[in-house]
């Protein structure tokens, strides 16, 4: 009996590795579409000043769900188009920051929810240093990525000061926020 040589299985090429989150992202991306034009502009306008509560609500509900995303943007488009764009965006930001606590806090409890990536690596490296984390925090909070939740979990198992994850995140969301807001009143007016 000849016994069979085991082969390592092939490498995974380099687009293969991105095409998953890619089609994930346009998936996404879609369905943020799909449900601005489903969100019809006379219920936001009816919502009133009651519309800051839910840029409020929504941020801090999508940003605390890690595994079922949230289409928030679309809501925050509407409201910015009706409501004080800078309002907005700031209690959508203060929502964010309440939302991601929670990946925070779940770093804090020191169990390793992360895989280990060259990305992993160097967003540590960056939280290591006092100087330096907030303004990793910040740089990652503002772009609409999924990276933050990487520096959340890691802010808090490196112990990162809550008021530093919190004043950082808060300002890095502030611009985010802003700018979605401002594309929603471009794309309304």
């Amino acid at each position: 009996m000849v016994s069979e040589e085991k082969r390592a299985p092939a490498p995974i090429p380099p687009w293969r590795r991105w095409l998953r989150p890619a089609l994930l992202g346009l998936l996404l991306s879609a369905v943020n579409v799909a449900a601005y034009y489903l969100l019809p502009p006379g219920l936001v306008e009816g919502l009133g000043s009651f519309g800051y509560l839910g840029a409020f609500l929504s941020a801090a509900v999508a940003n605390a769900t890690v595994l079922v995303p949230v289409p928030y943007y679309p809501l925050l488009l509407r409201l910015g188009q009706v409501l004080n764009p800078w309002g907005v965006a700031l209690l959508a930001a203060a929502g964010s920051v309440i939302g991601e606590l929670v990946s925070f806090y779940v770093g804090r409890t020191g169990r390793g929810a992360v895989e280990q990536t060259r990305f992993y690596a160097w967003v540590h490296r960056q939280l290591s240093h006092p100087w330096r984390a907030p303004v990793a925090l910040f740089l990652l909070s503002a772009p609409p990525t999924p990276f933050f939740d990487v520096a959340g979990l890691l802010a808090g198992a490196l112990g990162v000061p809550v008021w530093i994850f919190a004043a950082a995140t808060f300002l890095g969301r502030v611009v985010r926020m802003l700018l979605v807001v401002l594309v929603g009143q471009a794309i309304g007016g």
